[in-house]
């Protein structure tokens, strides 16, 4: 399902022009999913896969446990890095659910940075898996523009320029179009994404019950 996309209003819990989803979801057309369906001369490193890995048995009251399995998990049979990032925690009903660390607000859909690299070179970023450990499904959001294309609305001077979040933030807010892309995830199911690259946000909009997302970061741009 999509929807567009455009900055939060005022409100308590999220960052200043955070972009959020704005009106109904609307179901994919058959020429819409073709559309953004990889194929063959879709690099590794702008591919966006869904997985699934079975779970241990897990009390849907107990997200210690789910961190501890999260510890433990080969999330894919050796296909990938091992050294777990991290693990969020995210209550029901959110319409999205990344907050900054340091100021306990939400940040709405975004772009990761973990590689730090410039506009030239920023879709060579590493991809990030995410798998949903439950007790309930969440979902994924990705944008429709990447940072590249957003960048280059925005500025001239790209060969020196490291794109972030604010640039999204002001494409956004200048008016230019972004849609999300809505993709459900239930428990033991994920994806490795080019979070670096693609904006993108969890969310449990809809969605009672909590969830647990565990993340690993990818291997090094060019190692393959």
């Amino acid at each position: 399902m999509r929807h567009r996309a455009r900055p939060a209003d005022p409100q308590p819990g999220y960052d200043d022009g955070a972009v959020v989803r704005s009106g109904d979801w609307e179901p994919l057309t058959a020429a819409d999913a073709e559309q953004h369906r990889a194929d063959t001369s879709t690099p590794d490193s702008l591919r966006i896969e869904l997985v699934r890995r079975p779970l241990p048995n897990l009390g849907p009251d107990d997200p210690a446990g789910r961190l501890e399995a999260a510890a433990r998990l080969d999330p894919l049979d050796g296909r990938w890095p091992t050294k777990l990032l991290g693990c969020t925690a995210s209550p029901g009903n959110w319409a999205t659910t990344t907050e900054d660390s340091a100021t306990e607000r939400r940040i709405g859909l975004h772009v990761d940075n973990f590689d730090r690299l410039p506009y030239p070179r920023r879709h060579q970023g590493r991809r990030r898996l995410c798998l949903n450990l439950g007790p309930g499904p969440r979902y994924l959001l990705i944008g429709d523009h990447d940072i590249q294309q957003i960048c280059h609305a925005l500025h001239s001077d790209l060969e020196r320029h490291y794109p972030h979040t604010e640039d999204l933030r002001q494409y956004v807010a200048a008016g230019h179009p972004l849609r999300c892309l809505r993709i459900r995830l239930e428990p033991g199911e994920g994806y490795i994404a080019p979070t670096e690259f693609l904006p993108h946000d969890g969310s449990t909009a809809g969605i009672d019950q909590p969830s647990v997302a565990a993340f690993w970061l990818g291997r090094p741009p060019n190692v393959t």
